[in-house]
């Protein structure tokens, strides 16, 4: 039986399962109110680390690296996310875990050491800085100057008289 069937098949029944234990320690309302709450908490802190992280793999690409610790951290914000609006405690508690960049990082590095041992898997990376056009320009390449917008008609350069001068006809 495939995992992701297992999962749609366990996850609700044990959400269930906490709900009405939840429910007969501490009532209905708290149990309700406890669902809405680390929503709203988990929402904000799900925005402010998914700022974080794009912010850091903007800078880890101007740098020239390749920015997978952050790609990562933002597909596990993204879980995190989903997890943490599905009502539910075990899908809350797996959720706040995932924003503990702690448990992030422990989580990635056996992410990491799974895929290398794989017989299949390459990683190609180019250096960013050969043909990029969006490459950066330094500050010595930047020419700073001034401009005059110059009325042809009022004061003609000598190019500008030629070609205003009218062509003599030709005689034929």
């Amino acid at each position: 039986m495939p995992l992701l069937l297992i999962l749609f098949i366990i996850v609700p029944i044990a959400e269930i399962a906490l709900f009405i234990q939840a429910g007969e320690l501490i009532g209905l309302w708290w149990t309700l109110a406890s669902v809405v709450v680390t929503a709203l908490i988990g929402t904000t802190l799900v925005r402010k680390q998914g700022l974080n992280a794009w912010l850091r793999a903007q800078s880890a690409m101007q740098e020239n690296r390749m920015p997978l610790e952050e790609v990562f951290t933002g597909i596990c914000l993204l879980l995190s996310g989903a997890l943490l609006l599905t009502p539910g405690f075990l899908t809350d508690a797996i959720g706040l875990s995932l924003l503990i960049p702690q448990f992030r990082m422990i989580m990635g590095l056996a992410f990491w050491k799974r895929f290398k041992e794989r017989p299949n898997f390459q990683m190609h990376a180019g250096n960013f800085n050969q043909q990029n056009p969006y490459e950066q320009k330094k500050p010595d390449d930047i020419i700073d100057g001034d401009f005059e917008i110059i009325d042809p008609e009022e004061n003609p350069s000598p190019a500008t008289l030629k070609k205003i001068q009218p062509k003599k006809p030709s005689s034929e």
